[in-house]
């Protein structure tokens, strides 16, 4: 439905204002009425009556009429622009948020959450704004999951409509959610990632998730830590929080092995058909697998003076040196790699 038919299919209309026209309308009726001359304004009944008055009066009442109810009018049209009343739009006329909160999942949970909505109705309007960039369409603040569930029904979603600014639209969007308990901690980390790919300020980004800066550093943290194909393919797993997220990123920093582990589990024919939680459980059990790394060995000069540390696995030796305790062996040792390797070259 576009906004220039957004007055069809009004909503009933909040007890104050409704209570204001039946007042108005009892006025009106302690006389007898003649039918209108002039169409209802916003289905106001006999606009116009002159029974028994003089042109002049008749005239004067029928322009009082007008201006009173061209004020309700005018009240009703400011509701609804400052988004106070709810109306139904058709799902496929409203786009998501241009900063996606929720990862995809088909759960029970969300199966239970249609059905619900099914047998009892939308309770809550979701909130929505003109697309700025598709003028008659929308785009949705808050309520995505029952945009879906709408969509699935074949139903009109109930929604508020309200002109939004995109620093408005995110806050708006993330407290709500904040205030809903069914966005989980990934979910939420996501969020305040791409809010921060976006451009939005730290400011921004801690009102949005109504967290504080200690709290934004850590879920950022996890963020870049957790590979975004990993993080995408666990999905939102409920029930896991901050500090198994928080652990599971230490784990893939601190060796990142542990990555190409979890990605081959993830590659499994059977990790899809897990359950989100599941999912995340597997990943957590495929580093336990992975032999953990020597400890380097310190590398002793003549002198006996630590000159580096060198640490070996399977794959690969690595050797480490500290510049800031033997900066001109760390250059000359830079210098003489490709030689020695010529010459080791050479030898074979």
């Amino acid at each position: 439905m576009s906004r220039k038919q957004i007055f069809a299919k009004l909503a009933p209309l909040p007890p104050e204002i409704a209570q204001e026209a039946d007042r108005a309308d009892r006025h009106e009726a302690q006389s007898p009425r003649r039918p209108s001359r002039i169409r209802p304004l916003m289905g106001s009944p006999d606009l116009v009556d002159d029974g028994g008055r003089s042109p002049v009066g008749a005239l004067g009442q029928s322009l009082g009429e007008l201006n009173e109810r061209t004020r309700r009018a005018d009240e009703i049209e400011k509701q609804l622009a400052a988004g106070q009343v709810v109306v139904e739009l058709d799902p496929m006329t409203i786009d998501p948020s241009f900063v996606p909160d929720r990862m995809p999942t088909n759960d029970d949970e969300f199966r239970e959450f249609v059905e619900a909505i099914r047998s009892e109705g939308q309770q809550v309007p979701i909130l929505v704004r003109p697309n700025p960039e598709k003028p008659e369409r929308y785009q949705v603040a808050f309520g995505h999951r029952r945009l879906r569930a709408a969509m699935e029904l074949g139903v009109p979603v109930k929604a508020i409509v309200r002109t939004l600014t995109d620093r408005e639209l995110v806050v708006a969007q993330g407290q709500e959610n904040n205030q809903r308990k069914d966005l989980s901690y990934i979910e939420k980390v996501r969020f305040g990632q791409k809010l921060e790919q976006q451009g939005f300020g730290r400011d921004v980004i801690m009102s949005s998730l109504a967290v504080y800066k200690s709290d934004l550093s850590n879920m950022l943290s996890v963020a870049a830590k957790i590979p975004i194909d990993l993080i995408d393919a666990i999905g939102p797993a409920h029930g896991v929080g901050r500090r198994n997220w928080m652990a599971l990123a230490d784990a893939f920093d601190s060796d990142r092995r542990r990555v190409e582990a979890a990605r081959a589990v993830v590659g499994q024919p059977q990790f899809g058909s897990l359950q989100s939680k599941e999912r995340f459980d597997a990943v957590v059990q495929s580093l336990r697998d992975v032999p953990a790394t020597r400890e380097a060995e310190a590398l002793i000069s003549p002198a006996g003076k630590e000159i580096g540390r060198l640490a070996q696995t399977k794959q690969k030796i690595t050797l480490t040196i500290d510049r800031r305790t033997s900066p001109e062996f760390a250059e000359f040792v830079m210098r003489e790699v490709p030689r020695l390797f010529d010459e080791h070259q050479r030898r074979s």
